[in-house]
């Protein structure tokens, strides 16, 4: 027996549904990834500087991470958008498969980094340490736009109040000062960040924090530290982001795959046939005809 127009009707309206579903989600997914990659363009020509704190690692810089992010979220949401557009089951196959790979490449970096977060912390360390020590200097401030690495650094220090990554300790002997115990006038307490703060009261004022060798005038916590209590409170928004990526990630793959089952014939008149690939002859009976031509 030949499926009832009505069925045929419930079946095309479902399958445009899904179809239109999937094209609009991967074109919020190309919309972001577009956005991404002219964050990651514009990170890069605007702020030269971040990509030095880790001199030998330069591809872990924020720039490099959003332009990543963005050719990835770009190419991916292309593919959904040109299978669900023209129906193309080879377009579809491709979007599966790359989300695929999407998932198990995060799976594995996930893993790497958690059986391995001991050492990838010492080797950022180890990093930054470097490129205070080659990478500062002094005279060099940089730009609005353009913040050298000793810009950098003097602003994180004294946003975050901290000195070093390690400790104070970090600065001595850099390239910047070689053979002196110094550090920067952004690793000195707030009363005592000023030269020329006579009339305090305070015998610490007038000295030179930058060279007293004082522990005492300098921010008692590292950047490290501070930085790490700063991502340990926010692991339940790391959490919630990550549930939301693979949830998008598995919604892409449950809609890529339905519509490859179910484009398996089209009319000439762009309008769908119900799932089965059965052709309904009870059309005939009314003198209409439908044309099909398979993908």
């Amino acid at each position: 027996m030949g499926s009832s127009p009505h069925r045929r009707t419930m079946g095309s309206t479902g399958y445009t549904c899904i179809r239109r579903t999937f094209c609009s989600f991967n074109i919020l997914i190309w919309l972001c990834g577009s956005g991404f990659l002219a964050i990651g363009v514009w990170l890069h020509f605007a702020f030269p500087g971040y990509a030095t704190l880790l001199p030998d690692h330069a591809v872990l810089s924020a720039d490099c991470m959003f332009i990543t992010v963005g050719v990835i979220s770009f190419v991916i949401a292309f593919f959904g958008c040109c299978g669900s557009w023209f129906q193309s089951r080879c377009f579809l196959v491709i979007y599966f498969t790359l989300v695929v790979l999407l998932f198990l490449s995060e799976f594995l970096l996930g893993s790497l980094a958690f059986v391995f977060r001991g050492g990838i912390g010492r080797m950022l360390t180890q990093e930054l340490k470097y490129g205070i020590e080659k990478h500062y200097n002094v005279s060099d401030r940089g730009g609005f736009l353009t913040p050298s690495v000793a810009s950098i650094w003097d602003n994180l220090q004294v946003d975050l109040q901290c000195c070093g990554v390690s400790s104070y300790e970090d600065w001595y002997d850099i390239s910047a000062w070689p053979g002196e115990r110094w550090v920067p006038q952004s690793c000195c307490r707030s009363q005592y960040n000023s030269l020329f703060s006579e009339g305090s009261g305070d015998e610490l004022a007038n000295v030179d924090c930058r060279k007293a060798g004082n522990p005492a005038l300098l921010w008692d916590k590292s950047c490290g530290q501070i930085l790490q209590m700063w991502f340990v409170q926010r692991l339940h928004i790391v959490g919630t982001v990550v549930l939301v990526i693979g949830f998008l990630q598995l919604f892409g793959l449950i809609s890529s795959m339905l519509l490859f089952c179910t484009v398996k014939h089209k009319r000439s008149s762009k309008t769908y046939k119900s799932y089965s690939p059965t052709v309904d002859t009870t059309l005939n009976r009314n003198g209409t005809s439908a044309t099909y031509m398979d993908d």
